[in-house]
This record gives C-alpha cells, structure tokens and sequence, in this order.
C-alpha cells in the first residue's frame, strides 16, 4: 500500500479536469489518493488528512483566488498534528506576471512546492516521491547512541 495523498480543489473553484488528471497520475505511481473534488473546503482538507494520517496534501486552485482560499491551512493542519508535504498548484492569481513572487507567497504560507497551471503530472509526481522518501529516510534527531 502507498502513501496517502489528500487531493482537492480549495474554495469556490470548479475546475476539475486538472486534479482527475493528476488523481490518475498518482494512482498509477502508487499512491492512494482520496480526492476530495471541488469546492473543498480548509477544513475538508484538514480532517481528511488527519482521518487517512495522510502523507501529502495537494491543493488546486484555478480562479486566481488561492491566496484568500489558503490563509490559515497550514496553521490548521498543525493544529491538527499533521505534518504532511502540502503542494499547491495552478492559476493562483488573478493577472499572475509574476511567476517567482507568486511562488514566494505560497511558500510563506507554508507550501512546500509550487506548481503554475503549465506543470505537468508526472512532475508531480516525481517531486512527491523525492520529498515523502527524504521525509521517510531522514534520521531521527532525538534519539542519541552513545557507544562505548
């Protein structure tokens, strides 16, 4: 069984087409993916991640509204003891010139990757899989051996 990903459309947003495409991808590379759909809500995605003890949570945006959509996920997710790798991908501005800003924004609020609309999946897909086997082969700080 593979890692759970939590996938979904935050907020108002509609669109669809791009998150079957990537549920697609995922599944094929092994994952188990729960999507959520659209219109999902922060709090869907919160308890949803903390049911399935997901690993990863990716989040799209298409309207250009997934800054006022994504204040205060992250600072949830931790409320609920979830450190999952969280992705955010898509149009997420209105008038995006900006591409490097937009990213900065969205790594401030606490996203560990950002894609633009153009990303494809299996790129996606390849980043997940690097960043939940680093999580998973890091060692552990708080243990310490001491031999003697």
């Amino acid at each position: 069984m593979g890692q759970t990903v939590i996938l979904g459309v935050i907020g108002s947003d509609a669109h669809v087409v791009g998150i079957t495409i990537l549920e697609q991808a995922l599944t094929a590379a092994g994952f188990d993916v729960e999507n959520l759909g659209v219109q999902t809500s922060k709090a869907e995605f919160v308890s949803a991640a903390e049911t399935e003890d997901a690993g990863a949570v990716l989040v799209s945006s298409l309207y250009g509204h997934a800054e006022q959509d994504c204040r205060g996920l992250h600072e949830r997710l931790a409320d609920a003891d979830c450190d999952a790798v969280t992705y955010i991908g898509g149009n997420l501005a209105v008038g995006q010139d900006d591409w490097a800003e937009t990213e900065s924004l969205f790594r401030e609020l606490g996203f560990d990757r950002v894609f633009d609309a153009e990303t494809d999946p299996e790129s996606v897909v390849a980043a997940l899989e690097r960043d939940l086997d680093q999580r998973t082969t890091e060692p552990e700080t708080d243990r310490v051996s001491v031999n003697s």
